[in-house]
């Protein structure tokens, strides 16, 4: 049983785990806490929104839809690895699902199949809503997925959990019967990552045995991308191994790693 980290604390490790985190209005105390209460958590939901466009994703996760006010989540990660922070406390995310499942996660025993809704999710789980359609095709940039294993892991790492196995971190499909998020993304391989986190430093990167690019005039990530990796569409990867705040604010003599080509 744990309470909820503060919302410094929660931004705090965020930050400490990499992440690149967009503060969205009064998110702090943005909540619906007044129709239930928040706490005591136990682990983290992964979604997907069955939206397009940072923006309209981001603004609609923190003001809902009629019928679903408000916000939605705690943080949403969209397709350039950003975790937009929308609310905090109670969000209208998880919804009612598994008690059975609920009681694997806090164990962090395997996790039996969701036929039930019988618990109230909302209070129990930090949520993260993550950018794509959810049909199966819309891709999952590396960028976002690995922004996906680091909030995770954050999240775990402030609470101490994860030590006896790795099942702190479900997809809304695995809560609530009849849900299908994340679609197009393995939780099994999030959580095989956010593991693997776990096992170093916050501050720690994946990859980079790719060696190293010093930055020269005119380069953008796009054109070392598809220079060393051959495809530019794999910039993203290198702002995430680099931890880069900005991906379009390289310098020249600037060393960058690379991953595997």
């Amino acid at each position: 049983m744990a309470q909820p980290l503060s919302a410094s604390g929660f931004l705090k490790a965020l930050k400490a785990e990499g992440l690149t985190v967009v503060e969205v209005g009064n998110w702090r105390d943005h909540h619906r806490n007044a129709k239930g209460p928040w706490g005591p958590v136990h682990g983290v939901m992964i979604h997907h929104t069955v939206t397009k466009g940072s923006a309209r994703t981001v603004d609609i996760c923190r003001k809902g839809y009629a019928g679903l006010p408000g916000p939605l989540c705690h943080g949403v990660i969209t397709k350039d690895g950003r975790v937009h922070l929308v609310g905090y406390g109670r969000a209208n995310h998880a919804g009612l699902g598994d008690d059975d499942v609920l009681r694997a996660v806090i164990a962090e025993r395997a996790l039996p199949v969701d036929n039930e809704a019988n618990t109230d999710g909302n209070r129990h789980f930090y949520g993260f809503e993550c950018e794509n359609l959810g049909d199966g095709e819309d891709p999952w940039p590396d960028v976002q997925v690995e922004a996906m294993v680091r909030a995770s892991a954050a999240v775990l790492r402030a609470h101490g959990w994860g030590k006896d196995g790795d099942t702190s971190v479900i997809g809304h499909a695995e809560w609530q019967p009849g849900k299908v998020d994340p679609r197009g993304v393995s939780m099994r391989g999030i959580r095989r990552r956010v593991a693997e986190r776990l096992k170093h430093p916050a501050s720690w990167s994946r990859g980079g045995d790719g060696g190293t690019y010093t930055v020269g005039a005119g380069d953008t990530l796009w054109s070392i991308a598809a220079s060393k990796l051959g495809d530019g569409t794999r910039w993203r990867e290198i702002a995430s191994l680099n931890r880069l705040a900005d991906a379009d604010v390289i310098t020249p003599g600037q060393k960058l790693k690379l991953p595997k080509r």
